[in-house]
């Protein structure tokens, strides 16, 4: 079945679950730092009550008695580095990425990543998928105040582009992801890699697909 994207000037990428389909490798990294930090929560209170918002505000209430942002940082890397040298080395693109790319770059439309990721683990990424070169800017977690489902890293990302926000068509697999996109104004393309296809268009995506296989353009 053929897929026809809404006519945009140009993409909004999130990175992890919609690039690559590499969010359980994050869920175990984070699994492995509480554990290691002998934090003692579990998956699901972790889900619930920790995992959201930019990677200093998690560390804020791991570690409420780090009162600086430095502090916080610190110990986020830490967290970031044993994800990427732990599983980074097995990435993969999502099925059809690369043409789907090659076809973007054929019809010059310029290329944003959004990713509450941070620059580290941005450039681990595109590199691991051999991407780097398609991407006109990146914006990653630590160029941002406030996380997902807020629409900063979504309107950051299309002023890097030079790009009215209405006039981009933003690619994401998260609900927090889809709401920060809507919220910036952008029509939404969910990657059906955390929630199925009619999941993604309850939560108000315009189209939803498994991989990039099978695209039409709009004319």
């Amino acid at each position: 079945m053929k897929i026809i994207l809404p006519k945009a000037r140009a993409y909004i990428f999130d990175m992890d679950g919609t690039l690559t389909d590499n969010m359980h490798y994050h869920h175990l990294a984070w699994m492995k730092f509480i554990d290691e930090k002998q934090l003692g929560i579990d998956a699901e209170t972790f889900e619930r009550d920790y995992h959201k918002g930019t990677l200093i505000e998690v560390m804020a209430r791991f570690f409420p008695h780090l009162t600086t942002e430095e502090e916080l940082r610190k110990v986020g890397n830490e967290k970031e580095a044993l994800y990427r040298n732990t599983y980074g080395h097995l990435l993969e693109p999502l099925k059809g990425l690369h043409p789907f790319l090659n076809a973007l770059k054929t019809k010059n439309i310029p290329l944003g990543l959004a990713t509450m990721g941070d620059q580290n683990n941005l450039e681990m990424t595109l590199k691991q998928l051999k991407i780097t070169s398609y991407f006109h800017s990146t914006t990653g977690g630590d160029q941002v105040e406030k996380g997902k489902p807020h629409p900063e890293i979504f309107l950051t990302a299309a002023n890097k582009l030079g790009v009215a926000p209405q006039d981009c068509l933003a690619f994401e697999d998260t609900a927090s992801g889809i709401k920060a996109a809507q919220a910036a104004g952008m029509q939404v393309v969910g990657i059906a890699t955390q929630f199925s296809k009619e999941k993604l268009l309850e939560l108000g995506c315009t189209v939803s697909i498994k991989h990039y296989d099978k695209i039409i353009f709009h004319e």
